[in-house]
C-alpha cells in the first residue's frame, strides 16, 4: 500500500498537475484574447466619417479565432512533451530529430507554408473577413470562416468551399466600401 501511494504522488500526480495547468492556461488565455479582441472591436481606431465598426468587429473575431487556435495548439503540445518526460521519455533527441524531419517536411510541404504565408498577408491586409460577401476563384458567396490555411466560403446554393489561402490569387470583396 505504501508504494501504491508513493507512485500515486510521483508521476501521476506530476502529469495532472501539467494537465490541469495546460487546462487553466488554455482558458485563461482564450478569455484574455476574447477581452482583448472585445475591445480592439469597440475601440474607434478609424476616426471621422469613415468609421468602419462593423468591419473592425469582424477582422478582431478573425485574429481573435487565429490566435486562439494558435494558443490552444502551443499550450498542448508543449503539455504532452512535458508529460512524456515524466513517463521517461528522453526528449532530447526527440526534439533534435523534430528539427530535422521540421527541414524535411518544410522542403516538401511548401505549398503549406505558401498557404500560411498567404492567410497572415490576407489578414493584416484585411483583405475580406467573416460574414463578407466575395468572388473568389470561380466562387461567389459569404466567407464563414478565415484561417491560417483555409478559407471557407458558402455560394449561393449552400455548398461550402474550402478555399487554400495560397491558391487565393485575387479577391473580389463586395462588403468593403472604398
Amino acid at each position: 500500500m505504501r508504494n501504491f501511494l508513493e507512485w500515486m504522488t510521483g508521476t501521476p500526480l506530476r502529469i495532472l498537475v501539467i494537465l490541469i495547468g495546460a487546462g487553466l492556461i488554455q482558458s485563461i488565455g482564450s478569455r484574455a484574447i476574447t477581452r482583448a479582441m472585445n475591445k480592439l472591436a469597440s475601440a474607434d481606431l478609424v476616426p471621422g466619417p469613415r468609421n468602419i465598426v462593423a468591419r473592425q468587429k469582424e477582422r478582431a473575431s478573425t485574429i481573435g479565432g487565429v490566435l486562439t487556435a494558435t494558443l490552444k495548439s502551443a499550450t498542448w503540445i508543449i503539455a504532452i512533451g512535458m508529460a512524456l518526460g515524466e513517463f521517461g521519455f528522453d526528449l532530447g533527441p526527440l526534439i533534435a530529430s523534430a528539427g530535422i524531419v521540421g527541414v524535411a517536411v518544410g522542403l516538401g510541404a511548401q505549398t503549406l507554408v505558401r498557404d500560411i504565408l498567404s492567410g497572415i498577408f490576407m489578414l493584416i491586409e484585411d483583405q475580406y473577413g467573416v460574414g463578407d460577401s466575395v468572388d473568389v476563384l470561380e466562387i461567389e458567396g459569404v466567407v464563414e470562416k478565415v484561417g491560417l490555411r483555409v478559407t471557407t466560403v458558402r455560394d449561393g446554393q449552400g455548398t461550402l468551399w474550402y478555399l487554400r489561402n495560397g491558391e487565393i490569387l485575387k479577391v473580389g470583396n463586395q462588403s468593403q466600401s472604398g
